[in-house]
This record gives structure tokens, C-alpha cells and sequence, in this order.
């Protein structure tokens, strides 16, 4: 039998978080000049993948983005979390994992699905991908956003399939628009970091 997991407190949200951030740090940030894909050069680059299918971050990752939507008000009654694959798959899988460990949130039962760019051309050609999520309360999710052009896709076959978005919560906000996008769109925003808090 295994035993209970137990509660966490404030002291561990806080340090899972200063981790996280320090893992974002010194294994995410590409220093040096990069062309990002609007064309624009910059002195840096966020490669989030580096963290949500990094062994230590991704658990992080879940427990982290939990806490986001928690203290915002918006985890009460949302039954599964996605978002457009490459970037949202591993954050909606790392919260679905740290639901079912949790002891304290009543978030047992989170689900993830994937959403595809496009539908998919054989077997039931669905768009969106895992347990239903019609008539169901979700939260849609990515990596990060520069113009929340990939999340507002992701949203459109969301209220496609006929589930209520509560909010749209990303781990790194760049400061590029996306929060103005995707508000503008009539969502709420929500992000755990943002990259005035990174040593670039």
C-alpha cells in the first residue's frame, strides 16, 4: 500500500518555484544573438523544452503551474489542461501528473489532451487528441507565447469542441504581445514567470 502524499505547504510552493526559475536560468536562456521567427535579432533566446522534458524541471514544471492556476482562482472545477502541440504537450502532461500526486488541491483528476495543427487524415480523424473534453472546464497551456498566435489556434479548436476555456496560463511570458493578444480574444492570462526575472 502506498502511503499519502503529504500536503505541501507555502515554503514548498516557494522553493519549487526559486528551482524552477534557477533551472530556466542556466539551462533555458541561449545567450548570444539569435533571428528569432519574425525576423528580429536578439540577444538571447528562452528554449523552454530544454526544461518541461528536463528529468528535474518538468515535475516542477506540473507542481508549479498548479500553483498558478490556484492562487489566480481558476484551478476549482477545471477537469483538464492542453494546448497545441509541440510546446503545450509536456506542460498539460507534467500537471496531470502533479494533480494525481497531490494531496491538498482536490486536482486528482486533471486530464490532458493535445491539440493538433490540423486534423488528423485516417483512424477517427480527430483534431484533439486524449479523454473528451466537450461540456468540460479546461485550461489551455504552453510553454511560452511571443504573439499567442499558437494558443489562440489552440483555442479555436477548444470552443470548437465545445469545452468552456477558463483561462490560458503559459510558463514564461516574453513581454512580446501575447498577454495583449490573447485578452484581447476575451481569455484570461495567466504566467508563472516572466522574463524580467531571468539574468539576460
Amino acid at each position: 500500500m502506498t502511503a499519502a502524499a503529504t500536503p505541501r505547504t507555502d515554503a514548498d510552493r516557494a522553493a519549487d518555484r526559486t528551482r524552477l526559475l534557477e533551472l530556466i536560468d542556466s539551462l533555458a536562456v541561449v545567450r548570444g544573438k539569435v533571428t528569432l521567427s519574425s525576423g528580429a535579432e536578439a540577444d538571447y533566446y528562452v528554449d523552454l523544452r530544454r526544461i518541461t522534458l528536463h528529468h528535474e524541471a518538468a515535475p516542477l514544471v506540473g507542481r508549479v503551474m498548479l500553483d498558478l492556476l490556484r492562487s489566480a482562482g481558476v484551478l476549482d472545477g477545471v477537469e483538464a489542461v492542453g494546448g497545441l502541440t509541440l510546446g503545450a504537450d509536456p506542460v498539460a502532461g507534467a500537471m496531470l501528473h502533479a494533480a494525481a500526486a497531490a494531496a491538498d488541491d482536490g486536482a486528482a483528476d486533471l486530464d490532458a489532451f493535445v491539440v493538433r495543427k490540423a486534423n488528423k487524415a485516417h483512424g477517427l480523424q480527430r483534431r484533439i487528441e486524449g479523454p473528451g473534453i466537450a461540456g468540460r472546464t479546461v485550461v489551455a497551456v504552453e510553454d511560452t507565447s511571443t504573439t499567442g498566435g499558437s494558443v489562440l489556434t489552440a483555442c479555436e479548436a477548444i470552443a470548437a469542441e465545445g469545452a468552456d476555456i477558463r483561462a490560458v496560463a503559459v510558463i514564461m511570458d516574453r513581454g512580446t504581445g501575447a498577454r495583449e493578444a490573447i485578452e484581447a480574444a476575451g481569455y484570461r492570462y495567466l504566467h508563472a514567470f516572466d522574463v524580467t526575472e531571468l539574468d539576460v
